[in-house]
């Protein structure tokens, strides 16, 4: 069985996958190509792992695809997908991958989809069941969001495996986030416990691009198109005006991928503030006497900030979202009450446009080359569940169609690394390197 164990300054990855048993039964996919487990050896850097600091090393990764032998018997076989957390744009393509190839590559019988999140395994929620035919999914992907609505919050891993149990799953897609896939280990806990054959497949989700290990998830190509949108429509906002400048905050809880993308992606930003550069408003380095020069010397400025930047600059607010994430302070207020307090105090004119896309990105269907992504994604999620795996995710690893353990995709959350040359690029882009905080090591 391929995978590697790895050991650095107390910091452990494994990347074996495990497996529910022998796989004896013949495939029906004739006409494919196997996979077979001799595994795929990657090298990766400190990208990937940040303790590797400036080293690589190689980890042998388990390849995805079709066995030639299944642990399942396919004409025996009931599948489910759940989604939860937020929207993302794909959703409903991995769905329907999910369930075209499970229905027709494997004739599977049944695919159910669990409406709202996990609460559709809890029967006190009422949520119904439904069936998910090719005819029912055919043609979801036109379509934003997710057919199966969706729900944020933990619920009881042993009840979910209760309604595992009675609606007789053999297989188990979570399609979501951070917190989903650490709820699908949880489950996988629970099956072992219980020494239950149920498989349990992670389809990584999330617009923020901040799943460990995950270099680009499902939806942000779209995601970052249709950011570009605002942040063209902010350009011509600040242009039209003296010392005119549009605002836009883009999602980024923790990690500012889709502004640092949309901002290489359009060149007429000026400033972009993330979550992992902290900043300063005022004094040497400071972004407002930064944006007060920029004004006076082009007339115009364009800033874009991820929703979790700044936090530094504003109060705890103590709070908790139904997913255990903290509620974050909103930072585009305070950005436009500072900009127009700094700029009225100095007597400069000027006129601040705000835009805020964010359930426009998120709730938008995928464009092409996301949905070529979800199809690959769903399909080697069945693959995966049908050979015997579990407690794992499909993921695009330089290329490469891998399985990656829950253990290690929930690790931690992934940042954009300040230190890489695509935030260097980011700040060349820009021109805003003259601010605190965005290059380490010259303000410290």
């Amino acid at each position: 069985m391929p995978g590697t164990r790895f050991e650095k300054d107390g910091l452990v990855i494994d990347t074996t996958i495990p497996h529910l048993g022998p796989a004896k039964i013949p495939s029906p996919l004739v006409y494919c190509h196997h996979t077979n487990d001799t595994g795929v050896p990657l090298y990766l850097d400190s990208e990937f792992i940040e303790e590797l600091a400036g080293e690589s090393t190689a980890l042998n990764f388990e390849a995805a695809g079709p066995r030639r032998n299944l642990y399942f018997d396919p004409s025996k076989a009931k599948c489910a997908i759940v989604t939860c957390g937020g929207l993302c744009p794909g959703i409903n393509d991995v769905i329907r991958a999910i369930v075209m190839e499970a229905r027709h590559a494997y004739d599977v019988p049944a695919v159910l989809g669990i409406r709202y999140g996990l609460e559709g395994f809890i029967p006190k929620y009422r949520h119904d069941v439904v069936e998910l035919t090719p005819d029912v999914v055919s043609d979801i992907h036109q379509f934003g969001g997710t057919i199966l609505g969706s729900s944020r919050g933990p619920q009881s891993p042993e009840e979910i495996v209760d309604a595992l149990e009675r609606m007789n799953i053999s297989a188990l897609f979570m399609i979501g986030g951070d917190g989903t896939l650490k709820a699908a280990s949880s489950i996988v806990q629970e099956v072992m416990r219980r020494n239950l054959k149920i498989s349990v497949i992670g389809v990584p989700k999330t617009i923020d691009n901040d799943i460990n290990f995950i270099s680009q998830s499902f939806g942000f190509e779209t995601a970052v198109y249709k950011a570009t949108e605002a942040i063209q429509c902010a350009h011509t906002e600040a242009i039209g005006a003296m010392n005119g400048i549009g605002l836009v905050k883009l999602m980024g809880r923790e990690s500012g991928f889709i502004a640092a993308h949309a901002t290489l992606s359009l060149k007429e930003v000026n400033f972009v503030l993330i979550p992992e550069a902290p900043f300063t408003l005022h004094g040497e380095g400071g972004l407002l006497p930064t944006l007060e020069r920029r004004l006076r010397a082009r007339a115009h400025a364009v800033i874009v900030v991820a929703e979790g930047a700044g936090q530094n600059l504003l109060a705890d607010t103590g709070k908790k979202d139904a997913s255990g994430n903290p509620i974050l302070g909103d930072i585009a207020q305070l950005l436009r009450a500072e900009i127009k307090a700094y700029c009225d105090e100095r007597g400069l004119p000027h006129t601040l446009k705000y835009i805020d896309p964010s359930y426009i990105i998120r709730s938008v269907p995928a464009n092409a080359n996301d949905r070529v992504y979800c199809g690959f994604l769903g399909q080697h999620a069945v693959h995966a569940a049908m050979a015997g795996r579990t407690g794992m995710v499909v993921a695009k690893l330089m290329d490469r169609y891998v399985h990656l353990p829950l253990e290690l995709v929930t690790l931690r959350r992934r940042k954009l690394n300040i230190r890489s040359d695509y935030w260097r690029a980011v700040l060349e882009s820009t021109g805003q390197a003259e601010l605190a905080g965005m290059v380490p090591g010259l303000d410290e």
